[in-house]
C-alpha cells in the first residue's frame, strides 16, 4: 500500500513501527507534512515502543517523560534504551531520544508481570454518549472562514483520532470557562489488539488536548498571543482497553502558575471502567502584544 492510500491511523501505526538499527537502539521518523516541530504524542508513542521492544512477558504500567528540546521533523529520531533493571516482578527501562547529537526527550518506563489484587476507582463523569455528539472536525469546519490561513490548513487535515467534545466552545469566541473538559475519543480505524500497540496509540492521543484544559479559565487558545509547549508527561495504565473503541478523556487543570499549566486526564471505557490516567505540565507563556506599525 502506498503512503497516499493509507489512512491517518495507518500512518500513525507506521510511525510507531520503529526500525531496529542496533541492540537497544531504534530509529523513528516523522510525517512528511510536519513543518515546524515534532508532535509530542508521536515521541511519547515511539519512545514507549522502543522500551517495549526490549521487554517480554510484562505490561507497561507507567511512564514518566520530559520534553527537552523541540524535535526536528525533517530528520529521524534515534531512541536509545537503557535496560535499567529486570526484576522478578518489575522491569525498568530508560529511553533517550536524540537528534543532531542532542537529547530532545527522555522517558523512564516500568513494566510488570500481570497480577491481581485490591481494586477501586473514581466514577466516570456523567456525560452524553458519543453518538449524541458531533465530531470535532465537523464542528471546526463550520468556523473555517473565521480562521487564519495557517489554522485552516491544520483544521482541514485528516485525523487519526476522532474526537467528540461534550462541550464545544468554538474557535473565534471561546470566553472563560471552568478548567474541565470531557472528550470522547477513538482511533479512526482498526488498531492491532496487542497491549503494547494499544498503549502506544493512547500515549500518542493523550497529548492532543490535555494542555488546552489549562487555557480554559483564561479565554485564550493555541492561536492567541501565547507560547505553548509540553514540558513533561506521565501515564499510568490500569486495565486493558481498545483505543479503536470509544474512550472518554475526562480532563481538568487544578493549577496554573509560573507560566506553566498543570493538567490531569482520565480515560474511561463506555461502561465506566478507568483504564488509564495522564498528567502533564506545559508551558503557557503570554507573549507581549505586537506593536502596531
Amino acid at each position: 500500500m502506498t503512503d497516499a492510500a493509507k489512512t491517518p491511523i495507518e500512518e500513525v501505526l507506521d510511525l510507531l513501527d520503529l526500525e531496529k538499527i542496533e541492540e537497544n537502539i531504534f530509529r523513528g521518523v516523522s510525517p512528511k507534512d510536519r513543518m515546524q516541530r515534532v508532535f509530542g504524542g508521536q515521541v511519547l508513542g515511539q519512545a514507549l515502543v522502543a522500551a517495549l521492544r526490549t521487554v517480554e512477558g510484562r505490561v507497561c504500567h507507567s511512564f514518566h517523560a520530559y520534553f527537552l528540546r523541540a524535535g526536528d521533523p525533517k530528520v529521524p529520531i534515534l531512541y536509545e534504551v537503557d535496560r535499567s533493571r529486570d526484576g522478578s516482578s518489575f522491569t525498568a527501562r530508560r529511553v533517550v531520544a536524540i537528534q543532531h547529537g542532542q537529547q530532545i526527550f527522555n522517558m523512564a518506563a516500568s513494566f510488570q508481570v500481570p497480577e491481581t489484587g485490591y481494586e477501586h476507582q473514581f466514577d466516570m463523569p456523567k456525560v452524553p454518549s458519543p453518538e449524541s455528539l458531533e465530531d470535532e472536525n465537523a464542528l471546526r469546519l463550520r468556523e473555517i472562514d473565521k480562521m487564519p490561513p495557517e489554522a485552516r490548513e491544520w483544521a482541514l487535515r485528516p485525523r487519526p483520532i476522532e474526537m467528540r467534545p461534550v462541550e464545544w466552545r468554538g474557535f473565534s469566541n471561546r470566553g472563560k470557562h471552568a478548567p474541565y473538559d470531557n472528550i470522547w475519543i477513538k482511533a479512526t480505524g482498526p488498531v492491532p489488539d496487542d497491549v503494547g500497540t494499544q498503549q502506544a496509540v493512547l500515549a500518542y492521543a493523550s497529548d492532543m488536548s490535555l494542555l488546552d484544559t489549562a487555557l480554559l479559565p483564561h479565554g485564550v487558545d493555541w492561536h492567541s498571543s501565547i507560547q505553548m509547549a509540553s514540558l513533561d508527561h506521565a501515564m499510568w495504565f490500569h486495565h486493558p482497553f481498545h483505543v479503536d473503541e470509544w474512550l472518554l478523556y475526562a480532563q481538568d487543570s487544578p493549577s496554573a502558575s509560573g507560566a506553566r499549566g498543570f493538567n490531569r486526564g482520565a480515560f474511561y471505557t463506555r461502561d465506566g471502567k478507568l483504564v488509564a490516567t495522564a498528567v502533564q505540565e506545559g508551558l503557557m507563556r503570554p507573549r507581549p502584544p505586537r506593536e502596531k506599525k
